[in-house]
């Protein structure tokens, strides 16, 4: 085997370190009270810097499908550059300003620009990766996007000890630098198979309005909407979340810090798990029902009321709540099967295009996810347990349309 030009070197491991760094984004949650309480804003109004941050991840990879069709190189550049540029620069805003002034700045930076770099480096190694594991497609975007979620996990610990040690505005100076390096070799690494050729006519086949107008590209947008939905509007509450279900408990706060780091291990489990479980499946959309399914079950549970004491009942609907939280991102991670799935119904030939533009329903969730939650919260003098409630007939719905809409494709 060559031991450069080969699907590990120059897809896998790219991929990963491309993913691993443009996954940092869902570390939101450990620095953004620390961010609202250096610049003296609010942590809802900082809060849209995230939403800003997915709205611009979806979009632009939406946009970007024709670029990463045309040239993997450009668009792996344009992602490093991107990422990396809006991280420095939230880093000097947060330095450097106060008030309002820091908080546009943020919003360019971490919202604008990095998620440019999001979306772009989200697509980028994903038909590349697919190419080389032809037989493996769910694997090869598990891999991939597995590093997205894993990216939470090693770096949330890492970015506490930035923050206690050298403050908010180093973390990002630090790991902008860290990040550059790790996504330029990434483009350096990452390339096409020897002698493929995209269709020539793939650009102008593809009409966006049409994609729209099919039923099962519809049922596909629509289920991944909702299944990002519903896992942003807890996956982002995640800390107050813990916080509130074990407060008072102190014997307990070695357990619950390590929360975020297994609910993180889950996200990055269902990215490979799921999509991998899928290339074994007569029909890859099964994964979805799973997803769904599950997470129906859970949420419901975790609104069962016991009829125990009060230290019990805690401890009991504590350990539900952890596992809710580790259910919900094992089947948010599970939209680590959507390339494959996209492409069992539409083929392979457009599939950067197609995926970009289902990715625009990340973009839509982005905006809606964790303000839903924020609205309910605020309506309801901070009770989580409509957040479950709203959750559960979001995931309903996800799951008829998944049975109903997204049906198997002949001749594909």
């Amino acid at each position: 085997m060559n031991l450069i030009n080969n699907k590990w070197m120059r897809a896998a491991v790219p991929a990963l370190l491309i993913h691993c760094s443009i996954g940092t984004v869902y570390c939101w949650s450990t620095f953004k009270e620390a961010i609202a309480q250096k610049i003296g804003m609010s942590t809802f109004a900082v809060g849209w810097a995230f939403s800003l941050a997915i709205f611009f991840l979806g979009m632009s990879a939406a946009f970007a499908g024709r670029m990463v069709e045309r040239d993997v190189h450009k668009s792996s550049l344009l992602s490093c550059i991107c990422f990396t540029a809006g991280m420095l620069g939230t880093g000097a805003f947060i330095q450097f300003t106060t008030g309002v002034t820091a908080l546009i700045g943020i919003f360019v930076c971490y919202g604008c620009i990095m998620g440019i770099g999001l979306g772009v480096g989200y697509l980028t190694p994903v038909k590349t990766l697919m190419l080389w594991f032809s037989k493996q497609k769910g694997l090869a975007t598990g891999i991939s996007i597995m590093g997205f979620g894993l990216a939470k996990a090693i770096a949330t610990p890492i970015m506490e000890a930035i923050q206690k040690s050298l403050g908010i505005f180093a973390m990002f100076y630090i790991l902008g630098g860290v990040y550059f390096v790790m996504m330029l070799l990434g483009h350096f690494l990452l390339k096409k198979p020897d002698g493929w050729v995209e269709p020539k006519d793939s650009r102008e086949s593809f009409k966006v309005m049409s994609m729209f107008k099919d039923r099962t590209f519809l049922g596909i947008w629509l289920m991944f909407f909702i299944n990002i939905h519903c896992g942003l509007a807890l996956i982002t509450y995640e800390k107050q979340i813990i916080g509130v279900t074990f407060e008072g408990m102190a014997v307990l706060a070695a357990m619950v810090s390590a929360v975020p780091s297994v609910t993180a291990a889950f996200n990055a489990l269902g990215r490979i798990g799921y999509s991998s479980i899928s290339d074994k499946m007569k029909d890859r959309n099964t994964v979805y029902k799973v997803i769904f399914l599950s997470c129906i079950i859970i949420t419901a549970a975790a609104l069962i009321p016991f009829s125990i004491s009060n230290g019990s009942k805690s401890l009991v609907y504590g350990g539900i709540v952890i596992l809710l939280l580790c259910i919900v991102n094992l089947g948010y991670g599970g939209f680590s099967t959507l390339p494959a799935l996209l492409s069992s119904r539409f083929g392979m030939d457009k599939i950067s295009k197609i995926h970009g533009l289902s990715l625009s329903a990340w973009a839509v969730a982005g905006i809606t996810g964790n303000n839903m939650s924020e609205l309910i919260l605020k309506a309801t003098n901070r009770t989580y347990d409509y957040i479950l409630i709203a959750t559960i007939a979001l995931y309903i719905v996800a799951l008829i349309i998944c049975i109903v809409m997204v049906k198997p494709k002949k001749n594909v």
